[in-house]
């Protein structure tokens, strides 16, 4: 990089809140445990059985509120807990018992004990769901019953009873949990409202309606259910890469042992097809191997000895022997894994302002649920259509559609990053990301490759090209500077025969004078030139690079012109921002003339050049507050103030761990176009988490004014809970697949 390092603790700064010890609002930004002290042991347990989004909201407050627990967050679209304390050991049965009075099917398992287990095959929809499918089943086939009874038997009694145990098989389950619910102080959980709402309507002698609701709300639960849980496997899916098995060699043997148990300095076997599990270096072999599911990279890298090879990518030919230099815990697959949960957890304002409105909307509705049986039923005496009015609204006042509608988006547009080589650390950072204005960016590493090569060799007299970029790199053989090994790479490259100078002397700050047994050669720039008198009426200088001259025996042989390579896809990258109206900036150390040529290459808006670290955070702010919010990319360990001061700060994958720790967002495939689509990723995510919100509150509120009216029903109201909840889970898993 150009300027001088600058390390920076971004533990507590720039855009991110800490906040105090059982803070009760405390914003999810994926950071909530920065303040917590280092002693503290922070551990991951996950929830098995948790399957209701407010039930999750509720415990997490609960844990909380514990006073030995310094932090706790739940984040429901990978059903974990996080939890910072000591003698976890010891709160354990704790912990447990506030999440089975809440939801009493919740196990609570330490993650490490999860992990060691063989992963579960699904067996199957039936068998996976086999007490709710019988359950369902018997219970309908009752109801049909019933309603055929009720209008063929001469006794009454016998379709009533039909009734009666068709209820007993789908709800008793239902009134048993919000008994015991109750008794524990949890009064509007959905299993209270479903209770109260269907034996009110036995109450008023509506059987057949009782029965028919708690069906119809059964089947929505079973459909929720399964497609949050499809929702949630494609996303783990996508980016769970961990192996279970890796093939480790012993001289001429391979023994199959566990992932967990391979360490630094194994050596693994790969062969063609299997994902490479572990980072490591090749050993032996060479193939071609397909990054796409680390970097979103379509195009195979080839690969050979000496090579380094992140795991989760997969191994497309030959046969490789990798030795080992990170374990599980420790490798690619691990890492992103960990990012896109550390995500998960990271929740948005509209998240938590649903996660409130939730707490005040169910009382308000239960509320009027009561003045509309009541108050009605006293000036008209008509108790049994106001008391049906009153249980619809009991079943609409279920909150767990809104409580879904936003989390499952987000991990949505998480998940649909992570396949496209995009890590975003949380849906704050989606939710920042989608109102920037302008975009800034570094220049080396990130609109260009970081790496110098030869662009233009130029000859003049009776020299070549070819003996120009010789003759410059035979006196570059011993140099270790980046603009002298690339001139000796470009000939390498060209297969040149290179010679190396009986003697060479390096001139600090202009190059290097070689001498040769046909006589001296002067390699380096115009001072050095003119140094030893030589004559530069014929060089021309050009806009973009480093021009390195090469004379003879004082003679000008010509030059060449040495440049960081603009990546390919910038210019276009650039147009895509343009496209979505947003202001494009640089911001580098580099000479004006260079930053101008690469502006000008990739029609960049705004140019800022010769920066020091101090600087460019002056310009960021400059920026914002002329163009509004604005994301920053970088790729160096300089770039960590500017990343942390940013509203959202972005780091290439291929730059320095301390501006990746500093940034919101990771583009692993350090490709330009990676930032518009991040961009476009977080609009959709905002647009379908606000479709998700505004449809369930809509259709809540029309099934409300439709039933004060009398012209809705409780089979409406179950609708506007389950099946709105199911619709808001399909409609956050299009963004896997939606272009952006």
């Amino acid at each position: 990089m150009d300027e001088e390092p600058y390390i920076h603790d971004h533990a507590c700064s720039g855009h991110d809140e800490c906040h105090g010890h059982h803070h009760e609002e405390v914003v999810h930004t994926g950071r909530e445990f920065a303040h917590v002290g280092q002693d503290v042991p922070q551990k991951v347990y996950i929830l098995k059985n948790l399957s209701c989004a407010n039930c999750a909201a509720k415990m997490e407050q609960e844990i909380r509120k514990m006073p030995e627990v310094e932090m706790a967050t739940i984040t429901y679209a990978t059903k974990q807990l996080k939890v910072a304390a000591r003698e976890q050991e010891k709160l354990l049965p704790r912990f447990r018992e506030i999440c089975r009075s809440i939801e009493s099917e919740v196990t609570v398992t330490p993650r490490d004990e999860v992990q060691r287990q063989p992963r579960q095959e699904h067996a199957g929809f039936f068998v996976d769901n086999r007490a709710d499918v019988l359950a369902i089943a018997g219970g309908a086939i009752l109801f049909v019953a019933g309603e055929m009874l009720e209008r063929t038997a001469s006794n009454p009694m016998i379709a009533s009873a039909a009734f009666i145990i068709a209820y007993i098989l789908l709800g008793c389950g239902i009134v048993f949990t919000a008994v015991k619910n109750l008794s524990k102080g949890h009064v509007f959980d959905e299993n209270f409202l479903m209770s109260v709402a269907t034996l009110a309507a036995f109450a008023i002698g509506d059987f057949a309606e009782a029965v028919g609701v708690m069906l119809f709300y059964r089947v929505g639960e079973l459909f929720e259910h399964i497609a949050v849980e499809r929702s949630r496997s494609q996303i783990m899916d996508a980016v769970d890469l961990r192996p279970e098995v890796v093939n480790l060699v012993h001289g001429e043997a391979v023994d199959v042992i566990p992932a967990g148990e391979a360490e630094a300095g194994d050596l693994i076997l790969v062969r063609p097809g299997d994902r490479i599990p572990l980072d490591g270096r090749v050993e032996e072999g060479e193939s071609r191997i397909d990054t796409s599911p680390v970097t979103g990279e379509p195009v195979p890298v080839s690969v050979k000895p000496g090579m380094e090879v992140i795991s989760g990518c997969v191994n497309e030919q030959g046969v490789l022997k990798v030795r080992v230099e990170k374990p599980l815990s420790e490798s690619m697959v691990s890492r992103i894994l960990d990012s896109v949960e550390n995500a998960a957890a990271s929740k948005p304002k509209i998240d938590k302002f649903i996660t409130k409105f939730a707490r005040v909307y169910t009382p308000i509705v239960v509320a009027a649920a009561v003045a509309t049986a009541i108050i009605p039923s006293l000036i008209t005496g008509d108790w049994n259509h106001w008391v049906y009015t009153a249980i619809t609204f009991l079943v609409i006042s279920c909150p767990c559609a809104l409580v879904l509608s936003v989390p499952l988006a987000f991990f949505s547009g998480i998940g649909a990053g992570s396949r496209r080589g995009i890590l975003f650390k949380g849906g704050v950072a989606i939710e920042a990301l989608k109102s920037v204005k302008a975009i800034v960016m570094d220049k080396t590493g990130t609109i260009t490759k970081g790496s110098f090569e030869v662009q233009q060799a130029t000859a003049v007299g009776r020299f070549t090209e070819k003996q120009v970029l010789t003759m410059a790199a035979d006196c570059e053989l011993d140099s270790s500077h980046p603009i002298g090994s690339s001139i000796v790479k470009a000939a390498r490259e060209m297969k040149l025969e290179l010679i190396r100078p009986e003697k060479s002397e390096e001139i600090s700050g202009k190059g290097v004078r070689a001498v040769f047994r046909d006589g001296e050669v002067l390699c380096g720039n115009k001072a050095l030139m003119e140094m030893h008198g030589v004559d530069t009426v014929a060089y021309r200088k050009k806009g973009y690079g480093t021009e390195v001259l090469v004379a003879v025996s004082g003679e000008l042989a010509g030059w060449l012109v040495i440049a960081d390579v603009v990546k390919e896809e910038a210019r276009e990258a650039i147009g895509m921002l343009k496209g979505r109206n947003l202001v494009t900036a640089m911001l580098t150390g580099d000479a004006r003339d260079s930053a101008a040529a690469v502006a000008d290459m990739t029609g960049i808006d705004e140019v800022h050049a010769q920066l020091l670290p101090e600087d460019k955070l002056h310009e960021l702010k400059r920026i914002r507050q002329e163009h509004g919010p604005v994301m920053f990319v970088g790729d160096g360990i300089n770039d960590a103030p500017v990343l942390a001061g940013a509203d959202v700060g972005a780091a290439m994958g291929s730059g320095a761990d301390a501006a990746i720790e500093a940034a919101d967002v990771v583009f692993m495939t350090s490709s330009v176009t990676a930032i518009p689509e991040s961009i476009g990723i977080a609009n959709a995510t905002g647009r379908i988490a606000m479709q998700n919100v505004t449809f369930a509150l809509a259709l809540k509120l029309l099934i409300m004014v439709l039933g004060f009216a009398g012209m809705a029903n409780m089979w409406m109201a179950v609708f506007a809970d389950t099946g709105v909840a199911m619709l808001c889970v399909l409609n956050s898993i299009r963004i896997l697949y939606k272009r952006v």
